[in-house]
Protein backbone atom coordinates (compact mmCIF):
# COMPACT_ATOMS: atom_id res chain seq x y z
CA UNK A 1 0.00 0.00 0.00
CA UNK A 2 1.38 3.42 -1.05
CA UNK A 3 0.32 6.31 0.52
CA UNK A 4 -0.10 10.02 -1.52
CA UNK A 5 1.77 12.87 -0.50
CA UNK A 6 4.43 13.62 2.56
CA UNK A 7 3.54 10.03 4.39
CA UNK A 8 4.57 12.37 7.86
CA UNK A 9 1.38 14.75 7.08
CA UNK A 10 -1.43 14.31 9.69
CA UNK A 11 -4.37 13.30 7.61
CA UNK A 12 -7.91 14.11 8.78
CA UNK A 13 -11.02 11.36 8.97
CA UNK A 14 -14.33 13.06 9.59
CA UNK A 15 -17.14 10.83 10.61
CA UNK A 16 -20.70 11.51 9.65
CA UNK A 17 -23.83 9.71 11.23
CA UNK A 18 -26.77 9.20 9.08
CA UNK A 19 -30.46 9.97 10.03
CA UNK A 20 -31.34 8.99 13.84
CA UNK A 21 -27.69 8.90 14.63
CA UNK A 22 -25.66 10.06 16.87
CA UNK A 23 -21.83 10.81 17.69
CA UNK A 24 -22.40 10.55 21.70
CA UNK A 25 -25.28 10.42 23.70
CA UNK A 26 -25.76 8.74 27.26
CA UNK A 27 -22.73 7.69 27.47
CA UNK A 28 -22.42 5.76 24.89
CA UNK A 29 -20.49 6.66 21.51
CA UNK A 30 -22.12 5.26 18.39
CA UNK A 31 -18.41 5.32 15.93
CA UNK A 32 -16.36 4.21 18.92
CA UNK A 33 -15.23 1.15 16.71
CA UNK A 34 -14.69 2.87 13.66
CA UNK A 35 -12.64 5.55 15.62
CA UNK A 36 -10.55 2.85 17.17
CA UNK A 37 -10.58 0.44 13.82
CA UNK A 38 -9.44 3.41 11.79
CA UNK A 39 -6.77 5.05 14.14
CA UNK A 40 -5.04 1.56 14.19
CA UNK A 41 -5.13 1.52 10.65
CA UNK A 42 -3.40 4.66 9.94
CA UNK A 43 -0.75 3.85 13.02
CA UNK A 44 -0.12 0.52 11.56
CA UNK A 45 0.60 2.63 8.23
CA UNK A 46 3.29 5.29 10.00
CA UNK A 47 0.60 7.96 9.01
CA UNK A 48 -0.49 10.18 11.49
CA UNK A 49 -4.38 10.80 11.76
CA UNK A 50 -6.72 12.77 13.56
CA UNK A 51 -10.23 11.23 13.53
CA UNK A 52 -13.45 14.07 14.28
CA UNK A 53 -16.91 13.22 14.76
CA UNK A 54 -19.53 15.55 12.79
CA UNK A 55 -22.58 16.94 15.49
CA UNK A 56 -25.49 14.46 14.52
CA UNK A 57 -28.92 16.64 13.29
CA UNK A 58 -31.29 13.72 13.72
CA UNK A 59 -33.81 14.03 11.02
CA UNK A 60 -32.70 17.47 9.79
CA UNK A 61 -32.97 17.92 5.49
CA UNK A 62 -29.64 16.87 4.25
CA UNK A 63 -29.01 20.11 3.19
CA UNK A 64 -28.84 21.31 6.90
CA UNK A 65 -26.38 18.46 7.49
CA UNK A 66 -24.62 19.41 4.54
CA UNK A 67 -23.43 22.82 6.88
CA UNK A 68 -23.23 21.18 9.65
CA UNK A 69 -20.41 18.85 8.41
CA UNK A 70 -18.90 22.10 6.46
CA UNK A 71 -18.72 23.64 9.68
CA UNK A 72 -17.03 21.08 11.60
CA UNK A 73 -14.72 20.26 9.34
CA UNK A 74 -13.69 24.17 9.30
CA UNK A 75 -13.13 24.46 12.69
CA UNK A 76 -11.17 21.03 13.19
CA UNK A 77 -9.05 20.26 9.75
CA UNK A 78 -6.64 22.68 10.74
CA UNK A 79 -4.61 24.82 7.35
CA UNK A 80 -3.22 21.68 5.60
CA UNK A 81 -3.44 18.24 5.46
CA UNK A 82 -5.52 15.37 3.51
CA UNK A 83 -8.77 14.87 4.25
CA UNK A 84 -11.12 11.98 4.20
CA UNK A 85 -14.98 12.07 4.68
CA UNK A 86 -16.84 9.18 5.82
CA UNK A 87 -20.65 9.03 6.48
CA UNK A 88 -22.72 5.88 7.11
CA UNK A 89 -26.18 5.95 6.24
CA UNK A 90 -27.28 9.50 5.19
CA UNK A 91 -24.38 10.54 5.94
CA UNK A 92 -22.80 9.61 2.89
CA UNK A 93 -25.23 12.28 1.26
CA UNK A 94 -24.84 15.00 3.58
CA UNK A 95 -20.70 14.45 2.55
CA UNK A 96 -21.43 14.41 -1.27
CA UNK A 97 -23.65 17.56 -1.42
CA UNK A 98 -20.78 18.96 1.12
CA UNK A 99 -18.13 18.59 -1.61
CA UNK A 100 -19.96 19.07 -4.75
CA UNK A 101 -19.32 21.76 -7.22
CA UNK A 102 -22.98 22.26 -8.17
CA UNK A 103 -23.84 22.67 -4.63
CA UNK A 104 -26.44 25.22 -3.45
CA UNK A 105 -26.22 25.19 0.26
CA UNK A 106 -25.10 28.14 1.56
CA UNK A 107 -21.68 28.20 2.88
CA UNK A 108 -19.26 31.22 3.35
CA UNK A 109 -15.80 30.87 1.82
CA UNK A 110 -14.33 30.35 4.89
CA UNK A 111 -16.33 27.39 5.51
CA UNK A 112 -15.27 25.34 2.35
CA UNK A 113 -11.83 26.69 1.64
CA UNK A 114 -10.36 22.95 2.54
CA UNK A 115 -12.39 21.07 0.03
CA UNK A 116 -9.40 20.93 -2.55
CA UNK A 117 -7.73 18.77 0.32
CA UNK A 118 -10.26 16.30 0.81
CA UNK A 119 -8.78 13.02 -1.04
CA UNK A 120 -11.26 10.26 -0.56
CA UNK A 121 -15.21 10.44 0.18
CA UNK A 122 -16.36 7.18 1.63
CA UNK A 123 -20.44 6.19 1.84
CA UNK A 124 -21.09 3.37 4.36
CA UNK A 125 -24.42 1.61 3.58
CA UNK A 126 -26.05 5.17 2.32
CA UNK A 127 -29.56 5.36 0.34
CA UNK A 128 -28.00 7.16 -2.53
CA UNK A 129 -30.97 6.07 -4.68
CA UNK A 130 -33.02 6.39 -1.57
CA UNK A 131 -35.39 3.64 0.42
CA UNK A 132 -38.97 2.61 0.78
CA UNK A 133 -38.80 2.84 4.48
CA UNK A 134 -38.32 7.32 3.97
CA UNK A 135 -41.84 6.94 2.58
CA UNK A 136 -43.29 4.73 5.48
CA UNK A 137 -41.55 6.58 8.27
CA UNK A 138 -43.53 9.91 6.52
CA UNK A 139 -47.07 8.28 7.96
CA UNK A 140 -48.30 8.07 11.95
CA UNK A 141 -47.84 4.45 11.93
CA UNK A 142 -44.26 4.95 10.52
CA UNK A 143 -43.43 7.95 13.01
CA UNK A 144 -44.32 5.78 15.64
CA UNK A 145 -42.17 2.91 14.64
CA UNK A 146 -39.51 5.54 14.50
CA UNK A 147 -39.72 6.96 18.10
CA UNK A 148 -40.08 3.40 19.75
CA UNK A 149 -37.33 2.47 17.49
CA UNK A 150 -34.51 4.94 17.97
CA UNK A 151 -35.63 5.11 21.84
CA UNK A 152 -34.93 1.59 21.97
CA UNK A 153 -31.39 1.83 20.38
CA UNK A 154 -30.33 4.90 22.00
CA UNK A 155 -30.85 3.23 25.80
CA UNK A 156 -29.77 -0.32 24.80
CA UNK A 157 -26.66 0.80 23.07
CA UNK A 158 -25.93 3.13 25.88
CA UNK A 159 -27.14 1.13 28.85
CA UNK A 160 -25.16 -2.63 26.95
CA UNK A 161 -28.80 -4.02 27.60
CA UNK A 162 -32.09 -3.41 27.45
CA UNK A 163 -33.69 -3.33 31.23
CA UNK A 164 -35.74 -6.00 31.28
CA UNK A 165 -38.48 -4.21 33.20
CA UNK A 166 -38.65 -1.88 30.87
CA UNK A 167 -39.69 -4.25 28.11
CA UNK A 168 -42.36 -5.90 30.69
CA UNK A 169 -44.88 -4.55 28.14
CA UNK A 170 -43.09 -4.53 24.87
CA UNK A 171 -44.86 -7.97 23.76
CA UNK A 172 -48.00 -5.77 23.62
CA UNK A 173 -46.94 -3.73 20.87
CA UNK A 174 -47.92 -7.01 18.72
CA UNK A 175 -50.98 -6.59 19.48
CA UNK A 176 -51.21 -3.41 18.66
CA UNK A 177 -49.83 -4.09 14.99
CA UNK A 178 -52.20 -2.52 12.37
CA UNK A 179 -51.09 -3.83 8.80
CA UNK A 180 -47.61 -1.93 8.82
CA UNK A 181 -46.57 -2.25 12.95
CA UNK A 182 -48.97 0.83 14.24
CA UNK A 183 -47.26 1.05 17.54
CA UNK A 184 -50.36 2.20 20.01
CA UNK A 185 -49.10 6.13 20.71
CA UNK A 186 -49.51 5.45 24.03
CA UNK A 187 -47.07 2.32 24.31
CA UNK A 188 -44.89 4.74 22.98
CA UNK A 189 -44.66 7.03 25.69
CA UNK A 190 -45.19 4.42 28.49
CA UNK A 191 -42.11 2.84 27.24
CA UNK A 192 -40.11 6.36 26.76
CA UNK A 193 -40.89 6.80 30.65
CA UNK A 194 -39.71 3.51 31.86
CA UNK A 195 -36.75 3.30 29.58
CA UNK A 196 -35.46 7.26 30.64
CA UNK A 197 -35.77 5.61 34.70
CA UNK A 198 -32.75 3.09 33.56
CA UNK A 199 -30.67 6.12 32.39
CA UNK A 200 -28.94 8.99 34.68
CA UNK A 201 -30.07 12.30 34.96
CA UNK A 202 -27.61 13.89 31.91
CA UNK A 203 -28.46 10.48 29.83
CA UNK A 204 -31.81 11.36 29.92
CA UNK A 205 -31.46 14.92 29.57
CA UNK A 206 -29.23 14.16 26.16
CA UNK A 207 -32.33 11.44 24.99
CA UNK A 208 -34.88 14.11 24.88
CA UNK A 209 -33.24 16.78 23.60
CA UNK A 210 -32.70 13.97 20.96
CA UNK A 211 -35.92 13.07 20.67
CA UNK A 212 -37.10 16.55 20.65
CA UNK A 213 -35.00 17.29 17.95
CA UNK A 214 -36.38 14.04 15.94
CA UNK A 215 -40.11 15.58 16.12
CA UNK A 216 -39.24 19.07 15.51
CA UNK A 217 -37.92 18.96 11.85
CA UNK A 218 -38.40 15.46 9.89
CA UNK A 219 -37.13 16.73 6.66
CA UNK A 220 -34.45 14.68 5.71
CA UNK A 221 -36.72 11.65 6.12
CA UNK A 222 -38.81 12.74 3.31
CA UNK A 223 -35.32 13.24 1.33
CA UNK A 224 -34.91 9.70 1.39
CA UNK A 225 -37.36 8.84 -0.85
CA UNK A 226 -36.36 7.39 -3.96
CA UNK A 227 -38.26 9.93 -6.21
CA UNK A 228 -36.25 12.48 -4.39
CA UNK A 229 -32.49 10.91 -4.37
CA UNK A 230 -33.24 10.62 -8.06
CA UNK A 231 -33.47 14.21 -7.90
CA UNK A 232 -30.50 14.94 -5.37
CA UNK A 233 -28.29 12.84 -8.61
CA UNK A 234 -29.53 14.19 -10.80
CA UNK A 235 -28.49 17.95 -9.75
CA UNK A 236 -25.68 17.27 -6.78
CA UNK A 237 -22.41 16.03 -9.32
CA UNK A 238 -19.46 14.60 -7.50
CA UNK A 239 -16.43 16.47 -7.57
CA UNK A 240 -13.64 14.65 -10.09
CA UNK A 241 -10.73 15.34 -7.20
CA UNK A 242 -12.11 13.49 -5.27
CA UNK A 243 -12.19 9.59 -4.96
CA UNK A 244 -15.77 8.07 -3.72
CA UNK A 245 -15.90 4.61 -2.56
CA UNK A 246 -18.83 2.57 -0.43
CA UNK A 247 -19.62 -0.11 1.51
CA UNK A 248 -22.74 -2.54 0.57
CA UNK A 249 -24.29 -5.20 2.41
CA UNK A 250 -27.28 -7.22 2.87
CA UNK A 251 -29.22 -9.23 5.34
CA UNK A 252 -31.30 -12.56 5.64
CA UNK A 253 -35.27 -11.81 5.43
CA UNK A 254 -36.33 -12.67 8.84
CA UNK A 255 -37.23 -16.92 8.95
CA UNK A 256 -38.49 -19.58 11.22
CA UNK A 257 -35.61 -19.73 13.09
CA UNK A 258 -35.44 -16.32 14.60
CA UNK A 259 -39.11 -17.45 15.90
CA UNK A 260 -37.57 -19.72 19.07
CA UNK A 261 -35.09 -16.74 20.22
CA UNK A 262 -38.05 -14.23 20.13
CA UNK A 263 -40.14 -16.58 22.30
CA UNK A 264 -37.93 -17.03 24.49
CA UNK A 265 -36.99 -13.41 25.34
CA UNK A 266 -39.20 -9.95 25.28
CA UNK A 267 -36.57 -7.93 23.66
CA UNK A 268 -36.31 -10.38 21.00
CA UNK A 269 -39.95 -10.63 20.26
CA UNK A 270 -40.27 -6.73 19.75
CA UNK A 271 -36.58 -7.08 18.26
CA UNK A 272 -38.14 -9.62 15.38
CA UNK A 273 -41.93 -7.61 15.10
CA UNK A 274 -39.67 -4.66 13.96
CA UNK A 275 -37.13 -5.74 12.07
CA UNK A 276 -39.58 -7.75 9.82
CA UNK A 277 -41.53 -4.54 9.24
CA UNK A 278 -38.40 -2.13 8.24
CA UNK A 279 -37.14 -5.45 6.08
CA UNK A 280 -40.64 -5.98 4.53
CA UNK A 281 -40.67 -2.52 3.28
CA UNK A 282 -37.31 -1.60 2.82
CA UNK A 283 -37.33 -4.79 0.18
CA UNK A 284 -40.34 -3.41 -1.51
CA UNK A 285 -39.46 -2.57 -5.10
CA UNK A 286 -40.93 0.35 -7.02
CA UNK A 287 -40.47 -0.25 -10.53
CA UNK A 288 -40.80 3.56 -11.19
CA UNK A 289 -37.34 4.61 -9.44
CA UNK A 290 -34.13 2.01 -10.43
CA UNK A 291 -31.13 1.90 -8.27
CA UNK A 292 -27.82 1.38 -9.28
CA UNK A 293 -26.78 -0.85 -11.97
CA UNK A 294 -23.52 -2.38 -11.05
CA UNK A 295 -21.09 -3.17 -14.15
CA UNK A 296 -20.33 -6.71 -14.72
CA UNK A 297 -16.90 -6.56 -12.38
CA UNK A 298 -19.10 -4.82 -9.35
CA UNK A 299 -21.79 -7.93 -9.96
CA UNK A 300 -19.46 -10.80 -10.10
CA UNK A 301 -17.74 -8.49 -6.80
CA UNK A 302 -21.14 -8.05 -4.94
CA UNK A 303 -22.31 -11.86 -5.47
CA UNK A 304 -19.00 -12.99 -4.35
CA UNK A 305 -19.40 -11.23 -1.35
CA UNK A 306 -22.88 -11.58 -0.73
CA UNK A 307 -23.25 -15.21 -1.68
CA UNK A 308 -26.05 -14.69 -3.52
CA UNK A 309 -26.93 -12.12 -6.59
CA UNK A 310 -27.48 -8.76 -5.72
CA UNK A 311 -31.30 -8.18 -7.04
CA UNK A 312 -33.11 -4.80 -6.16
CA UNK A 313 -35.05 -6.70 -2.97
CA UNK A 314 -31.80 -7.28 -0.94
CA UNK A 315 -31.55 -4.91 1.92
CA UNK A 316 -29.46 -4.22 5.10
CA UNK A 317 -32.49 -4.17 6.81
CA UNK A 318 -32.72 -0.31 6.67
CA UNK A 319 -31.43 0.22 2.80
CA UNK A 320 -31.70 -1.51 -0.45
CA UNK A 321 -28.63 -2.98 -0.91
CA UNK A 322 -27.89 -1.97 -4.64
CA UNK A 323 -28.90 1.76 -3.74
CA UNK A 324 -25.43 1.69 -1.54
CA UNK A 325 -23.52 1.53 -5.01
CA UNK A 326 -21.11 4.98 -5.34
CA UNK A 327 -17.89 5.41 -6.64
CA UNK A 328 -15.64 2.16 -6.42
CA UNK A 329 -16.69 -0.91 -3.96
CA UNK A 330 -14.47 -1.39 -1.46
CA UNK A 331 -16.15 -3.86 0.35
CA UNK A 332 -19.38 -6.24 0.24
CA UNK A 333 -20.87 -8.83 2.59
CA UNK A 334 -23.99 -9.99 4.67
CA UNK A 335 -24.28 -7.32 7.78
CA UNK A 336 -26.70 -5.19 8.50
CA UNK A 337 -27.58 -1.51 9.07
CA UNK A 338 -26.03 -1.45 12.39
CA UNK A 339 -23.27 -3.99 12.30
CA UNK A 340 -21.02 -1.63 9.86
CA UNK A 341 -20.33 0.45 12.82
CA UNK A 342 -19.39 -2.05 14.97
CA UNK A 343 -23.08 -2.96 16.96
CA UNK A 344 -22.44 -6.96 16.24
CA UNK A 345 -22.51 -9.67 18.65
CA UNK A 346 -18.90 -9.83 19.20
CA UNK A 347 -17.81 -13.25 19.00
CA UNK A 348 -14.44 -12.77 20.65
CA UNK A 349 -14.95 -10.12 23.18
CA UNK A 350 -18.18 -10.69 24.25
CA UNK A 351 -20.19 -7.55 26.38
CA UNK A 352 -17.83 -5.16 24.35
CA UNK A 353 -20.29 -4.89 21.56
CA UNK A 354 -23.95 -4.02 21.43
CA UNK A 355 -26.46 -5.88 18.95
CA UNK A 356 -29.66 -5.25 19.56
CA UNK A 357 -30.80 -5.53 15.87
CA UNK A 358 -30.25 -9.18 15.58
CA UNK A 359 -30.79 -9.86 11.84
CA UNK A 360 -29.37 -13.04 11.85
CA UNK A 361 -25.92 -11.55 8.98
CA UNK A 362 -23.88 -13.18 11.38
CA UNK A 363 -21.14 -10.59 10.62
CA UNK A 364 -18.31 -10.64 13.46
CA UNK A 365 -15.08 -9.12 14.27
CA UNK A 366 -13.32 -10.57 11.27
CA UNK A 367 -15.51 -9.50 8.78
CA UNK A 368 -15.37 -5.65 10.63
CA UNK A 369 -11.97 -5.98 10.10
CA UNK A 370 -11.56 -6.91 6.06
CA UNK A 371 -14.20 -3.65 5.71
CA UNK A 372 -12.09 -1.23 8.21
CA UNK A 373 -9.36 -2.93 5.97
CA UNK A 374 -10.25 -1.73 2.52
CA UNK A 375 -11.61 1.16 3.96
CA UNK A 376 -8.42 2.72 5.11
CA UNK A 377 -6.59 1.61 2.17
CA UNK A 378 -8.56 3.46 0.09
CA UNK A 379 -7.97 6.45 1.75
CA UNK A 380 -4.04 5.48 1.98
CA UNK A 381 -4.13 4.70 -1.49
CA UNK A 382 -2.82 6.80 -4.39
CA UNK A 383 -4.80 8.17 -6.95
CA UNK A 384 -4.73 6.62 -10.01
CA UNK A 385 -3.07 8.16 -12.65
Amino acid sequence: MTTRGDPREQHHVFLIPGLFGFTQLAGYDYFGHVERAIGARFAGAGVPCRIHLVPSLPTSSITARAAETARTVTRAAGASGPIHLLGHSSGGLDARLCVSPSRRVRFSTDEIDWASRVRTLVSVNTPHYGTPLAAYFSTVSGTRLLSALSLLTVTTLSLGHAPLAALAGAVSAIRAIDGRLGLDIRFVDDMTENLLRFVGEQGRKEIRTFLTRMKEDQAGIVQLMPEVCELFNTTTRDEPRIRYGCVMTCAPPPGPRRLVPAVLSPLRALQLVVYTTLFGVASSVDQRYHYAAPSLEESRALHLGLHREATPDLVDGIVPTLSMLWGELLWCGPADHLDVVGHFEDDFRHGEHVDWLHSGAHFRRKDFDAMADAVVGFMLRDSPS
